[in-house]
């Protein structure tokens, strides 16, 4: 160990203790460094920054940390005080202290965006709103925890903010900006150090925090144990004497000592289980510490003999360990005076567990439920590393081996598995790791999800598949009003791919969103068939809802549903026509069937004047086909059909020629007639083209501009290029020509032509 010559206080001595001399040495020189910088200058607390930083030092000391967290807890203000002086601390310190340096500023950071936030929803009231707010602390400590890419940043955290409220309190300052840090602290750091059994701190960032949240409640009990002070001490010194008369008698080797006497304990199990301060068994207390496990159980029986023992307060935490690994003999007996006094009876290395936290309480005194099980068992291996961290630091000082190895397995346990994002409001959002604003958007509200446009990180605006990081703002921007029915301003295909929503709860919606869409685009198509049926069978007023039921439809949008999905016919819907009139239903033959496209209520498609002229025969139902989609001035020709008239394709087509060569005496001669105002008809193109941003964007205005109206897009990129299908309405070939020829000077575009 290193001999302390350069130390000028008390403090000093503290900061290096348990220290190799090398490192002892760096920490000195760290605090050297900082002297001249911090000195005259406060903290946003108020106090001096060179105490603060010394303090806080300290405190780490007594964790027995290792001297880059010492370093780190000196340091860590510089960024405020001095920026030329941040920027010296990687090369004089190294990368590591700088990293801890960084990473515990983060920390401030998110203190800054949150202080007060989460005071104002604990004072809402109501039973929800409770519960809300108690899920949205929660979350924050995760967050606080997950920030930290190595452990030993939180525990700088804790020493932090218990030098804040030690300064409060020594100075006596019972304000609202006091009352907010002790909130906040009682909130989320006490928890956090009870998480991490850092016990030592836990106790004190509680009392602290409770002496100025309820002020007069602390004094009334620090007063109560003041004026018994003398009796009680008297009486537990007496009882300790006499235990160890007898412990050394039996020869037994024993430490005895009094348990230390926390307020926010004592008041809350005299609040929990409705307890007068008399009535109270930790309030005289004592506990023992022996070698092993069988002078534990030796001890208690000794302890048994010389009191009577309570047998409702017996527990055996040896043989039976808490979930959280906590070992250790409790017991209660009735003493002299005939008043309860507690006993503890452990081993030294359950004590020296016990002490530094590994087997903290959160687990079983906070409500159930409040972490996952994934969450408690990564909590768990934390607590094993620093339990492993403190029994070997004693017996291997100097070892760098050993040490390195430490700090990775401590890296190692970082909460990386999620990430945790701010709303504007600073309200945290717990999300899978590498989220995108998509899932953040739907984790809001899937209509903010299915309404997104953009996003602002850190108010820079990005794209909506960065992924995000621990502890950035996020802002949605929406589109204004409600989402279309139709869809056009709804989310994207696109976005249903992972590099835009991680969340398979995000991709959920978006399906869900696009599942609704498709089906009331189907139902209207059944519906629009169902009613050009009616007219042609001059049956417009037959009761729709009548008619599905007689086709066995318990609902009407079921019946249009099965029309539009084509898993009903529509013969059978004639047949259910024509069956009072005794009109024979002839076969169905599917091959014939021409089911017509949804489109506008002047399209073909819709059953309008299709303009075309069936020579020799006036009056005839005419279709255009499907399958090659013919318009003016396309050559065409006329297949008759059963029961659906004329189906009319484009000369060139292959499945006209393979009909016409089953059935010749079905082809009838055909020519365009002249064709009624706005009647338009729908084509299929394809477009190849490099993708880029932008690439569809621009087609669709080339498209708008030439008046021609897209019914149906697909779009795939795969390898850079980019491969557009559209079902577009014209009114004539020589305008989709026009159309294409601009399309085909767009840059990027390869190929552009009709199918």
């Amino acid at each position: 160990m290193v001999s302390i010559s350069t130390a000028s206080d008390e403090a000093s001595v503290q900061l290096v203790a348990g220290l190799s001399e090398a490192d002892a040495k760096r920490v000195l020189d760290a605090l050297e460094f900082v002297r001249p910088l911090y000195s005259g200058n406060p903290v946003a607390t108020g106090q001096d920054a060179f105490v603060f930083s010394e303090s806080v030092g300290v405190t780490l000391a007594s964790l027995k940390t290792d001297a880059e967290t010492r370093i780190a807890g000196l340091l860590f203000e510089l960024p405020i005080i001095d920026d030329k002086a941040a920027e010296q601390i990687e090369e004089r310190f190294g990368a590591e202290t700088a990293g801890l340096v960084d990473h515990i500023r983060q920390l401030m950071r998110l203190h800054e965006m949150t202080f007060g936030q989460h005071k104002a929803v604990f004072d809402r009231t109501d039973k929800a709103s409770s519960q809300q707010a108690t899920a949205q602390v929660e979350t924050l400590r995760k967050m606080l925890l997950a920030m930290a890419s190595d452990m030993r940043v939180v525990l700088v955290r804790l020493a932090s903010r218990l030098t804040t409220l030690r300064y409060f309190a020594d100075n006596k300052l019972q304000n609202e900006r006091t009352c907010q840090y002790a909130r906040e602290t009682f909130d989320l750091y006490a928890p956090l150090a009870n998480r991490l059994g850092v016990w030592q701190l836990k106790w004190e960032l509680e009392d602290l925090s409770f002496r100025f949240l309820e002020p007069q409640t602390y004094k009334r009990i620090a007063s109560m144990l003041e004026e018994k002070r003398l009796g009680r001490e008297q009486f537990v010194n007496s009882a300790i004497g006499r235990l160890k008369s007898e412990l050394a008698a039996a020869g037994i080797k024993a430490e005895v000592t009094g348990r230390p006497k926390h307020i926010y304990s004592i008041w809350n199990k005299m609040r929990g289980k409705s307890l007068e301060f008399s009535e109270l068994y930790d309030v005289r207390a004592f506990r023992v510490i022996v070698e092993d496990i069988k002078t534990c159980y030796a001890v208690l029986g000794i302890v048994h003999n010389i009191w009577a023992p309570i047998p409702k307060e017996f527990d055996d935490y040896i043989s039976r360990p808490k979930a959280n690994g906590y070992r250790s003999l409790h017991t209660v007996v009735l003493a002299e005076d005939g008043r309860p006094l507690e006993v503890q009876v452990r081993t030294s290395e359950m004590h020296h567990f016990a002490e530094y936290g590994v087997a903290a309480h959160w687990r079983y005194k906070e409500s159930p439920g409040s972490a996952g099980e994934k969450y408690d068992a990564r909590i768990a291996w934390l607590r094993q590393l620093l339990a492993w961290k403190s029994e070997v630091v004693d017996a291997v000082v100097g070892q760098e081996e050993v040490r390195r190895d430490w700090v990775e397995k401590l890296k190692a346990a970082a909460l990386d598995d999620r990430i945790y994002v701010l709303t504007p409001q600073a309200r945290v959002i717990e999300l899978p790791s590498g989220a995108t604003p998509i899932d953040f958007a739907y984790h809001l509200h899937s209509d903010v999800g299915h309404r997104c446009r953009g996003a602002k990180v850190d108010g820079a605006m990005v794209p909506l598949n960065t992924a995000l990081k621990n502890g950035q703002t996020v802002e949605i921007i929406t589109a204004k009003g409600e989402v279309a029915a139709s869809g056009a301003a709804g989310p994207s295909r696109d976005w249903l791919s992972a590099d835009y929503a991680v969340s398979s709860r995000t991709r959920a919606k978006i399906r869900a969103w696009f599942n609704a869409i498709d089906q009331q685009e189907t139902l209207n198509s059944g519906r629009s068939q169902v009613e050009k049926t009616l007219q042609r069978e001059g049956k417009t007023s037959v009761n729709l809802e009548d008619l599905a039921h007689k086709l066995g439809f318990a609902k009407l949008d079921d019946f249009f549903l099965a029309i539009g999905k084509e898993t009903f016919s529509l013969r059978q819907v004639e047949q259910a026509l024509h069956a009072e009139d005794g009109k024979a239903a002839k076969p169905v033959n599917p091959d014939d069937a021409v089911v017509p496209r949804k489109s506008r209520a002047s399209s073909v498609t819709q059953g309008a004047k299709s303009g075309v002229l069936v020579v020799g025969t006036e009056g005839l139902l005419t279709q255009l086909a499907r399958c090659c989609k013919p318009a003016p001035p396309d050559e065409i020709v006329g297949f008759v059909t059963r029961g659906k008239g004329v189906s009319i394709h484009r000369a060139a087509c292959k499945n006209f020629a393979a009909m016409e060569a089953a059935a010749p005496e079905r082809v009838i001669a055909t020519e365009w007639g002249l064709p009624a105002a706005e009647t338009v008809y729908p084509v299929d193109l394809f477009i190849l083209a490099s993708d880029r941003q932008g690439l569809l964007r621009d087609i669709s205005e080339i498209l708008l501009r030439e008046k021609i109206n897209v019914i149906g897009v697909s779009t795939q990129s795969s390898k850079g290029q980019a491969r557009m299908a559209f079902t577009a309405e014209i009114t004539s070939t020589a305008q989709l020509q026009r159309a294409l020829q601009i399309i085909r000077d767009v840059n990027g575009v390869q190929e552009a032509r009709r199918n």
